[in-house]
């Protein structure tokens, strides 16, 4: 594995329609600044200019700000990787300049079954040091898949953190007496805030934020401290979901999607007292992360949503107005691959992780789009 990787740099004027109505002549640059990742999650940054790297594998690396990409870190946690299971999201504490806090997700397997699980570690150099336990998923279950794993801080500094439903376990998403399909409200040392929405009901576990999700793994929060999620449907049904606490989002009960064997789910797409998406997508786009748009390097792009999607590969520019859905843009789809986190640095540049699942030569790639 090459230390050093040469620079490539993609030079193109396109024309981009929209799936929204319009269409809009876009100038920029792709830069290839690794391709030397094996199945990347995610990633964030360090004050420093470093980039965080997870890799599904169960390793985490750091993509320095000279371009050299670092061998995992020591004093990882035993991760289980399996299918859609292994070393997931990364949240780099708000002020990791004093407390050089770290943020992660991933699957376990125990007696009782697999599930989600997050820690809280501080990064000495190349190291994690001081690992702890912060949170694991009532949300046991055979299967490999489903995991969610995003995790999001809120102004406040408390954490939010996305359970799937386990894909056999959908109907355990309208239950709140597990973590199955639901969105977790953390402090950071794992215990509750007081003003959760579930906390003193009956049959409910206090960290509950929102309940009644499929698999979300985008989750962002904008200028004006809104929450934004999407989630995978199954054959159709993707959503894009404005958060708010205490609400029910209707997975299984309401769905746009049929199940992948055809047969119908729920014959419901409204129900009283569940929430209806801003957008759904039908077929599938199988969206990956997001992230708002708030840099200063494409001005026509600022306030937007951008949603990485795995099938066919692509990012999809979503305007909202008042939180409904304006438009849709579809770009950088020719990088031809499975497009699995997208970030906005502080640069004002976006960074893309692609994740080949079927590429035995392990070449994900981190990519930086910026103006030409």
């Amino acid at each position: 594995m090459k230390k050093y990787i040469k620079k490539i740099l993609i030079l193109f004027t396109l024309i981009f329609t929209s799936i929204g109505g319009y269409s809009s002549e876009k100038v920029y640059q792709l830069e290839v600044l690794t391709n030397d990742l094996d199945r990347p999650w995610s990633l964030d940054f360090l004050p420093n200019g470093d980039i965080l790297i997870s890799e599904l594998t169960g390793n985490l690396k750091i993509f320095s700000s000279e371009g050299i990409l670092s061998k995992s870190l020591t004093g990882l946690p035993k991760v289980f990787v399996k299918s859609q299971g292994g070393l997931s999201d990364i949240a780099v504490h708000p002020n990791f300049i004093q407390n050089k806090l770290i943020f992660l997700s991933f699957s376990i397997d125990t007696n009782q079954g697999k599930t989600l699980q997050v820690i809280r570690a501080k990064l000495e150099k190349n190291s994690l040091i001081d690992v702890r336990v912060i949170f694991t998923a009532d949300a046991y279950r055979s299967t490999s898949a489903h995991f969610g794993a995003r995790l999001l801080f809120l102004k406040d500094n408390t954490l939010l953190i996305t359970s799937g439903d386990g894909f056999n376990h959908r109907e355990k998403a309208q239950s709140l007496d597990n973590h199955f399909g639901k969105i977790i409200r953390i402090n950071v040392d794992g215990s509750i805030p007081s003003d959760n929405p579930f906390i003193g009901k009956d049959n409910s576990l206090p960290g509950i934020w929102t309940y009644g999700h499929r698999n979300q793994q985008g989750l962002i929060i904008d200028s004006d401290g809104l929450v934004f999620s999407h989630e995978h449907g199954p054959r159709g049904g993707d959503e894009l979901n404005l958060i708010q606490p205490g609400k029910n989002y209707g997975w299984p009960s309401i769905t746009y999607g049929i199940d992948y064997n055809g047969s119908i789910i729920s014959p419901f797409k409204t129900r009283e007292g569940m929430e209806q998406p801003i957008k759904f997508w039908t077929p599938s786009i199988a969206p990956s992360d997001m992230t708002f748009y708030n840099g200063e390097l494409f001005p026509d792009w600022f306030g937007s949503i951008f949603i990485s999607a795995l099938s066919p590969g692509d990012v999809r520019r979503i305007v909202l107005k008042d939180n409904v859905f304006v438009s849709e843009e579809i770009l950088f789809d020719e990088i031809q691959s499975r497009i699995r986190s997208i970030k906005v640095a502080p640069d004002g540049s976006l960074i893309m992780l692609t994740d080949d699942a079927k590429d035995k030569n392990k070449s994900g790639k981190m990519i930086k789009v910026i103006p030409r």
